[in-house]
């Protein structure tokens, strides 16, 4: 979906599908060189990271394996409630793994700290976030991202996998919901 075709339900457009191709090139470069010779395992947290996921790993050069694990706060709002909840869990073992997990946003940080506890349980050898996008004036944890994508204003945003009511994740770009959208 192209954001020029739903111009009436987007406010401004905040990052760009080259923007966000550019930006996975370069931290799988990153990523690459830090996981030298090692078994990576990319974690996926569905669905908004399926985009990032699935184009992050495309760009990277060594062989890695993915899982997925979805968990929600959101339910159908726009705002997290930082209550989690379990939808899929993970089929790999992490024991012993190099995991990066990959995230489409950064809101409050509230669940992505609830998830860093839940498999460090698990006995992964290392814990690293890959995020796309993170809202600083959002944050009520403070999550160290290793490789990170863009900041971007706490405004509701979709696109690239982000989602209102399951609509927008096929749009290209990363844009401001419109509040007569939502509201």
């Amino acid at each position: 979906m192209d954001s020029r075709e739903i111009e009436a339900d987007l406010t401004e457009v905040l990052v760009t599908e080259q923007q966000i191709r550019d930006k996975l090139a370069e931290l799988a470069r990153r990523i690459e060189a830090d996981y030298e010779g090692r078994d990576l395992l990319l974690v996926g947290v569905l669905k908004g990271a399926v985009m990032v996921m699935a184009d992050l790993a495309r760009e990277l050069r060594p062989h890695v394996t993915m899982d997925w694990m979805a968990v929600s706060s959101y339910g159908m709002g726009t705002a997290s409630s930082g209550v989690v909840k379990i939808l899929k869990d993970l089929d790999s073992d992490l024991s012993g793994r190099d995991v990066l997990i990959v995230e489409d946003i950064i809101d409050s940080g509230l669940t992505l700290s609830w998830l860093l506890g839940n498999l460090a349980s698990r006995g992964a050898a290392s814990i690293e976030i890959c995020a796309l996008l993170r809202k600083p004036d959002a944050a009520k944890v403070e999550i160290d991202v290793k490789y990170l994508g863009f900041d971007i204003p706490n405004q509701f945003v979709v696109g690239y996998g982000l989602d209102y009511a399951e609509r927008y994740r096929n749009l290209r770009d990363v844009a401001i919901l419109a509040p007569h959208v939502y509201s």
